[in-house]
């Protein structure tokens, strides 16, 4: 990773590693100010999720289809009747993996909003700039899927996508995951030009299950923002596990994760980790930048099993994509809340979300039979891990609708699930 004065740099991401580590670990993300200039230029689950988003399975780097009797890849994409008499089956090159999949791998830019300490001792609003990466996984009748980090676009206000062809649209988040850091970005179809959709593909997803020590592997991603880049390495080790602090201050407890060698930089977050099939099996996500006592730390970085993401971005590519309602439709809840971090759920064994601290007498969360105490975990199918991702869910919502909330009660000592459904409130009537 680059040092900490570097001009790409303004920003960066202080991680805590488990104990038995000792390390500092960074989420793979890069922020540039506004007036530093453009940084953008940020799989899936193809076969295994068709039947709900429409998702045609692309082959494998080790797949020929002339008409001289090669063979495609099967549902699972693997490439039977080319295997070799040691069991290895379309073994390909990096450089034939790299040109297999970077048409399925994008560039993410965000811009985003953030307050910070002026000259003079007030505050001042600043819009600052991220890239990051995704990974085409699927689409439907109107949308193009892309499988990312959700630290890559949290807290984003907008989204721009770029493809292989260097073309750029804009895009939104159609759903995250904060508890396994995942997010799916959305891109209509009507957006993309027939040019550019001749040049694309959906990624083609591997068992990150069958992954071996020394097995060799491929990442791509938007290192420093300076568009897609591509580096190699071995699968270091398994079933690693992190605790990571996104941008917000929210911990994220991250494990089975595979641990690579292949360089990870900033930029890299929500990119692709490749077998040498060309078969996605990890979206990369962090990185090591040091011990506790400033020693350098080389050659350490981390992916998110696919088939551990597999269910998340199953989920969250079947929601309904949603767009940030007008001011005069704003709703609201109408509680009061804090966070509940991991330090409080680890010492109280309290769960994550958002704990109630308050209920406006007859507002809406008072008439759906939400209590002061309740956590709130989820809204409308939507993680809830924390006060800033409710306020900024709720802004998709328009007053009047809906939705089914999910709480953790207290009852005995013990906290139980409940639903409840809540009609959202006018934002103009909050506190009436």
């Amino acid at each position: 990773m680059t040092e900490k004065n570097d001009s790409e740099m303004k920003k960066s991401h202080p991680m805590s590693l488990k104990k038995k580590w000792g390390m500092l670990v960074v989420m793979a993300l890069v922020f540039g100010v506004i007036a530093g200039g453009t940084m953008y230029g940020v799989n899936m689950l193809a076969n295994r999720v068709h039947s709900e988003n429409n998702i045609s399975t692309t082959d494998t780097t080790g797949t020929d289809d002339s008409d001289d009797g090669g063979a495609t890849a099967d549902a699972s994409g693997s490439d039977t009747d080319n295997a070799d008499s040691t069991g290895n089956t379309g073994n390909s090159s990096v450089i034939e993996v790299t040109k297999n999949a970077m048409p399925s791998v994008v560039t993410i830019s965000t811009m985003s909003v953030e307050e910070m300490r002026n000259f003079f001792g007030g505050t001042q609003q600043y819009e600052v700039q991220g890239a990051g990466t995704g990974v085409i996984v699927g689409k439907n009748d109107t949308e193009l899927l892309i499988a990312t980090n959700n630290h890559v676009v949290e807290g984003a206000s907008e989204l721009s996508v770029g493809f292989i062809d260097e073309n750029t649209v804009s895009a939104v988040v159609k759903g995250t995951d904060v508890n396994n850091d995942l997010a799916v970005v959305s891109v209509k179809l009507s957006d993309i030009s027939t040019d550019t959709m001749n040049q694309i593909k959906i990624a083609t997803v591997g068992d990150s299950d069958e992954l071996e020590l020394g097995e060799q592997v491929v990442a791509i991603g938007n290192a420093l923002g300076y568009g897609e880049s591509v580096t190699s390495g071995y699968v270091s080790a398994l079933n690693r596990s992190l605790s990571l602090t996104d941008e917000s201050g929210n911990t994220i407890q991250s494990t089975g994760l595979i641990q690579t060698d292949a360089a990870i930089n900033p930029g890299n977050s929500g990119g692709a980790l490749l077998n040498m099939k060309g078969e996605l099996i990890g979206i990369n996500e962090a990185k090591t930048q040091s011990t506790p006592d400033g020693g350098s730390v080389d050659n350490i970085g981390f992916a998110i099993p696919i088939d551990k993401a597999e269910s998340s971005l199953k989920e969250l590519m079947n929601l309904p994509t949603r767009e940030k309602v007008d001011s005069s439709e704003a709703s609201y809840l109408g509680i009061s809340g804090e966070t509940v971090t991991s330090d409080v759920t680890e010492v109280y064994g309290i769960p994550g979300g958002v704990i109630v601290t308050a209920v406006e007498d007859q507002g809406p969360a008072d008439q759906a039979g939400i209590k002061k105490g309740d956590i709130i975990t989820e809204l409308d199918g939507r993680s809830v891990a924390n006060m800033e991702q409710l306020q900024d869910t709720l802004q998709y919502y328009a007053a009047g609708e809906k939705i089914d909330i999910i709480v953790q009660r207290a009852d005995s000592g013990k906290y139980e699930q409940q639903t409840l459904s809540v009609t959202l409130g006018a934002a103009k009537d909050a506190g009436n």
